[in-house]
């Protein structure tokens, strides 16, 4: 049984930070990619940053370039979403996703295994 388990997400006020958490269990995760995503309500999910498991390479949609930063730690099999100047409009469910792609995917579809979210709350 394959489980992407994301923490980290809560209520923070705008301007803060937060770092969310994967951790990829029940099978062995080298050589996927892995990536975030959000949807907020009302709205279609959203790519927000991946990397690939082996080599590091990390890629962000550019309209989190500056704020979010992907990063992973292999022999945690975790992957992190490093948040900062958080804005109202960031409030959405993070889910992490792993891909079977190496470098992984802008497009949801092209990821094999979701977890279940977890909510991120910013306040004004």
């Amino acid at each position: 049984q394959v489980q992407l388990i994301e923490s980290g997400g809560g209520l923070v006020q705008a301007g803060g930070s937060l770092r969310l958490s994967c951790v990829a269990s029940g099978r062995t995760f080298s050589g996927y990619a892995m990536g975030w995503f959000r949807q907020a309500p009302g709205k279609e999910r959203e790519f927000v940053a991946a990397i690939t498991w082996r080599g590091g390479f990390a890629y962000c949609a550019d309209s989190f370039k500056g704020r979010f930063t992907i990063s992973r730690d292999s022999a945690k099999n975790t992957v992190y979403l490093q948040m900062s100047s958080l804005k109202v409009e960031d409030t959405a469910v993070y889910y992490c996703a792993a891909s079977v792609s190496p470098y992984g995917s802008l497009y949801s579809a092209e990821y094999d295994y979701w977890g279940q979210g977890t909510q991120v709350t910013v306040s004004s």
